[in-house]
């Protein structure tokens, strides 16, 4: 099945074409079906099979329905800076023809950057699970504006023992989340 055939917003369209994407990935065929529809997924696939897209694709086609930026704010959670970094920069390419702010949050560096991003404003926010509570507890961070969710490698950050910083994320998130869309990936 080809991007086209999706009717996405026209200036995601144009980033997908740039990023030399043309036909779906089985796993992203069945899952924007279902995402663009507003359904939550949980998937699980193959390192490589186009999961992060599917899951960029469905929040930037809801953060522009119709054309029109609605600027709800979006947080996707992953276990790891390397993983953080690497959605960031798949977001950027996507994302180079609708202007939304991304920025992606992990210990082990300073705040400095950090907090310039979080004061100019954000769209959507990656990060560690560590780094989030950390902005969301002095005050940095409102997770109360967060309106899309997405916690990639869930089974990863379970294992890695995140599962009260998560709990703890999903509480400050409240009652945004609470009812609305949520795309869940393990690898």
């Amino acid at each position: 099945m080809n991007f086209n055939e999706l009717k996405l917003d026209s200036s995601l369209l144009q980033g997908i074409a740039d990023r030399g994407y043309k036909e779906m990935t089985a796993v992203q065929e069945q899952t924007l079906v279902i995402t663009l529809g507003g359904r939550d997924v949980t998937v699980q696939s193959q390192t490589g099979t186009g999961k992060t897209a599917a899951f960029l694709i469905t929040l930037f086609e809801r953060m522009r329905k119709n054309g029109t930026p609605q600027r709800k704010k979006a947080l996707i959670i992953v276990p790891t800076r390397e993983l953080a970094v690497q959605i960031k920069k798949e977001a950027l390419l996507l994302n180079r023809h609708m202007g939304f702010t991304i920025g992606s949050f992990f210990g082990g560096v300073g705040y400095t950057k950090q907090l310039a991003l979080l004061k100019k404003g954000l769209d959507i926010a990656i990060g560690t699970p560590g780094r989030l509570m950390d902005l969301s507890k002095r005050g940095h961070l409102n997770l109360r504006d967060v309106k899309i969710l997405v916690i990639d490698e869930a089974d990863r950050l379970f294992d890695m023992g995140f599962l009260p910083d998560i709990q703890n994320c999903l509480k400050r998130c409240l009652p945004a989340i609470n009812g609305k869309p949520c795309f869940s990936v393990q690898r």
